[in-house]
């Protein structure tokens, strides 16, 4: 051991050693009990920045503690390397995107390398290699084999600025998430996956995850599955409405999960998008101030419009009450969605807030049919409380949910309606105008329609020589690529020229580095391995991720599963979502400028400062405000604890200590180690809360600087050392090796005895307030405590009458007085 602590030649030399042992590979015996932690895998931007230096430091620390547990771990890294930046980035600088995407790779890969994380090297992976792209397109085939993937036209999220289809998740405040120009509404074929066939099952199986996923990721989950109960019926047209829409519709579907408000119904309101609406705009009964705001509503993602004042158009057509036969008048309304139940409703502005709202504003009639069963009927907004029904004929007096069998009943009983169950989840369109992505692997043939490639053609690969404008579709440009045969008759076809969704790719990477690299070639998912690894035991990633990402993967597991690739219900068992990585008070960008590059720390302080600090300044799930001067508190204490194991004994094991014989001092630091020993244990299977864990070591090497048993030293080194490692893994194998030959790198038992102390510390109030403190025995009993107590407290009671004297055992002393 050198003099002083060399971060830099430390950090590189264990780097050598761990890269030349292969000490981070997995075993490939499956009768060990195994560990398998991931963390959401980064975009190959070109440089880590402190948001992955937190994401991977988690997951490390994890994955390390479990080695150190003699589990068999798991813990990749790969690039989720397809996407729109590598294109923006190849008009920017007339370089290709594939040469962008891999030299970047490349280079983050060295800088992941540099802060020492334990990486599976082998399973490595970038989901623009070709063999991914080959198995994810025979998943494709596979799912659209099986009815889950299907083409049609729709009204998509149109970005125009990136020229390609956003799914309704990835459009925030009306902007595209990637780039942030604002998006349009624009009809286009797609390819859709089914995950609403899967919807049910989905929203049940996060009971499964109740415990182990944050509960704001299960109900942001929930809500956006988003299931519900209640009756679909049709509304009918009324003779003069049918013929201004040329006799093309004699009505349309609406759902209520309030049937029981049925005799409210004062309106009905249509998305822009609907059929009937659409006839209407290419029509001449409406002025051209009605389309006009029309066509503004149909240019606002969905997202934007839930977001604005409710607004509209009366269409100038109407249907019939189903029970009543009451004329109503139809509208067009901005909250009204097109891929919701039929894009239509029926309104009851007495009894649903944004029904309400719309009323209020356009003046339309608001009719009471439910009163509260305790209270008042509130006159200045909707009341959607059940409650007991009134004004309506058929219901009146009767509670809410007998009331809304009552109706169903009916319309069920006359044809009306029937009871049915919704869910606002829609399925997932993939289909993404863009060449760096993988090619959807189907062919157009005149003759035979849509196909998908053979299997044996797989992968359909992208050209290199592309034009990349930033204008239209690179694939669909190309003077010969997407000119081929047809796989089922041989004749003239063209490919498919969109290509896929990025969260295809991310949707089962998870299971692709559990499946045994050496089969990688030959299967996308070896069964044996995958049986064994799956399901991923510790995820860690962002909590921006609760939808898109983790809903996408969940589905993915599911559909696999059916088609006989994988076998548990759902791929993470446990779920950590960290806080983001603020400067000044806001999220690190470089448009902010207020950036701190990890580049930069790792070469000023070393690795392990940099995750000291990023694991020492906040919880994991909690936000952490970068702080320069923190920072170099993390260097001074590693420092500390370098040069004070220059004077630690060297041994092979732990020491024997009789601690009996010791001083005051070597059991107090005895306690402090073995309570830092024990915080682990808390630390790694509940709380993750590794800032308390490096507290708890700080105090005890503190401790040990006040005491100079060479026996107590070794053997809290020996454990401060082990608690550490996951941490700061190269300071501490560098001292570990040296002073014990890294035998302290294993489970080490927690000893009662040092728990027992020769006194206790105990706090003295008077009427609640502290007034002293005083150390007794732990021998003492409570007459003696009592006694102390008072002597301690002495000048507090001169003249006062003690009325009550409370010992509570190993804590305090309250005396209670008057006078």
């Amino acid at each position: 051991m050198t003099e002083k602590y060399e971060a830099a030649k430390i950090e590189k030399k264990w780097q050598d050693i761990w890269a030349k042992n292969k000490e981070f590979e997995p075993k490939n015996d499956y009768t060990l009990t195994k560990k398998y932690i991931l963390s959401m895998f980064p975009y190959p931007s070109g440089r880590i920045h402190m948001g992955h230096v937190r994401n991977y430091s988690i997951s490390d620390v994890i994955a390390r503690y479990y080695r150190k547990q003699n589990f068999n771990v798991l813990h990749p890294i790969g690039f989720d390397s397809f996407g729109m930046p590598a294109e923006n980035a190849a008009i920017k600088h007339k370089i290709h995107p594939r040469k962008w995407t891999y030299e970047n790779i490349e280079y983050m890969s060295k800088e992941l390398a540099s802060l020492g994380f334990s990486f599976s090297k082998e399973r490595e992976l970038a989901t623009s290699d070709p063999i991914y792209t080959k198995w994810e397109q025979s998943f494709f085939i596979k799912m659209f084999e099986k009815g889950l993937v299907y083409r049609k036209s729709a009204i998509v999220n149109w970005c125009e600025h990136d020229q390609t289809v956003l799914a309704n998740e990835q459009v925030e405040d009306g902007c595209c998430w990637r780039c942030g120009n604002e998006v349009i509404q624009k009809e286009l074929p797609g390819y859709y996956l089914k995950i609403t066939d899967y919807a049910d099952e989905l929203l049940k199986d996060l009971k499964i995850l109740e415990g182990n996923w944050p509960n704001q990721v299960l109900s942001m989950q929930e809500n956006w599955i988003g299931k519900s109960t209640g009756l679909e019926f049709k509304l009918f047209l009324d003779d003069e409405s049918k013929k201004i829409l040329n006799n093309k519709f004699d009505g349309f579907e609406v759902f209520t999960t309030r049937p029981d408000t049925i005799y409210g119904v004062s309106y009905a309101a249509l998305a822009p998008e609907h059929a009937v609406v659409r006839e209407l705009l290419n029509g001449d009964t409406l002025d051209e101030n009605a389309k006009a705001k029309i066509k503004s509503i149909l240019n606002q993602s969905p997202r934007q419009r839930q977001a604005n004042e409710k607004d509209g158009v009366f269409l100038g057509i109407h249907v019939l009450h189903p029970l009543t036969g009451e004329k109503i008048p139809i509208w067009v309304a901005n909250f009204i969605l097109a891929d919701y139940g039929s894009g239509a409703i029926m309104a009851v502005p007495a009894h649903d807030e944004r029904d309400y709202e719309f009323a209020s504003k356009f003046k339309l009639p608001i009719k009471v049919v439910v009163k509260p069963e305790n209270g008042e009927i509130p006159s200045d907004k909707a009341n959607s409380e059940y409650g007991i029904s009134i004004n309506s004929p058929l219901i009146d007096g009767k509670k809410t949910n007998e009331a809304k069998e009552i109706i169903i009943k009916k319309f069920q009983n006359e044809n009306l309606g029937k009871k049915i169950t919704n869910f606002k989840i829609r399925d997932w369109g993939i289909s993404r105008q863009r060449y760096w992505g993988a090619p959807i692997p189907i062919v157009h043939c005149k003759k035979c329609g849509v196909v998908c490639e053979k299997l044996e053609n797989l992968p359909v690969s992208l050209p290199d020589d592309v034009q990349i404008t930033g204008e239209g579709n690179p694939l669909d440009k190309h003077p010969s690529w997407k000119f081929t045969k047809c796989p089922k008759c041989g004749g003239d076809a063209v490919r498919e020229t969109d290509t896929m969704d990025t969260f295809f790719e991310s949707s089962w990477y998870y299971a692709r580095y559990a499946s045994d690299p050496k089969t990688w070639q030959d299967v996308a998912l070896d069964k044996k391995s995958v049986d064994y690894w799956l399901n991923v035991d510790q995820y860690v990633g962002g909590i921006e991720h609760a939808i898109l990402h983790l809903l996408y993967a969940r589905f993915f597991q599911k559909a696999l599963r059916d088609l006989g690739y994988l076998k548990d219900d759902e791929p993470f068992a446990k779920l950590l979502t960290q806080g983001m990585v603020l400067k000044d008070g806001k999220k690190m960008s470089k448009s902010k400028g207020n950036t701190v590059d990890p580049d930069d720390i790792i070469k000023r302080y070393g690795a392990d400062t940099a995750r000291l600090f990023i694991l020492f300044a906040a919880p994991p799930q909690k936000e952490l405000e970068w702080n320069d001067s923190a920072v170099e508190g993390a260097f001074r204490f590693l420092n500390r604890l370098y040069d004070r194991a220059l004077n630690v004994k060297k041994c092979d094991k732990i020491p024997s200590i009789k601690h009996e014989n010791l001083s005051k001092n070597e059991k107090f630091a005895r306690l402090k180690v073995y309570e830092a020993l024990k915080k682990s244990k808390e630390v790694f299977t509940q709380t993750f809360a590794f800032n308390t864990l490096i507290a708890a070591c700080m105090e005890a090497l503190n401790a040990l600087n006040s005491q100079d048993n060479d026996d107590v030293n070794a053997e809290g080194f020996f454990i401060i050392l082990n608690l550490l490692e996951p941490i700061v893994p190269h300071i501490a194998c560098e001292l570990s090796q040296e002073l014990f030959g890294r035998a302290n790198f294993g489970d080490i038992k927690i000893l009662d005895e040092v728990f027992q102390t020769d006194s206790m510390m105990l706090g003295i109030t008077i009427n609640g307030k502290r007034r002293a403190e005083i150390e007794v025995s732990s021998q003492a009993d409570e007459a003696e405590i009592l006694s102390l107590a008072k002597t301690a407290v002495a000048k507090w009671l001169d003249g006062k009458e003690i009325i009550k004297e409370i010992y509570v055992k190993g804590k305090l002393v309250n005396l209670v007085i008057k006078g």
